[in-house]
C-alpha cells in the first residue's frame, strides 16, 4: 500500500514504529556498515518496551 493513501495516524505509526529502526540497526551491524542514528532509536524503543513490560508485570503480580 502506498503511504499516500494511508490515513494520517496510520502513516505516522508506519513511519515511527519500533521494528524499522531495530531491523535497520541489526542489518547495518551485520553488514559492518555505519548505523547512524538508528541505533539510538532502537535502544530507546527497547528501553521503552522494557519499562512498560516491567510496569505491567509488577501490576499483574503484586
Amino acid at each position: 500500500m502506498s503511504t499516500d493513501t494511508m490515513p494520517s495516524p496510520v502513516h505516522a505509526f508506519a513511519n515511527n514504529q519500533s521494528v524499522t529502526s531495530i531491523v535497520n540497526t541489526i542489518r547495518d551491524l551485520f553488514a559492518q556498515q555505519p548505523v547512524h542514528t538508528d541505533i539510538w532509536t532502537a535502544f530507546a524503543w527497547c528501553l521503552d518496551i522494557l519499562i512498560v513490560a516491567y510496569a505491567l508485570a509488577m501490576a499483574a503480580y503484586p
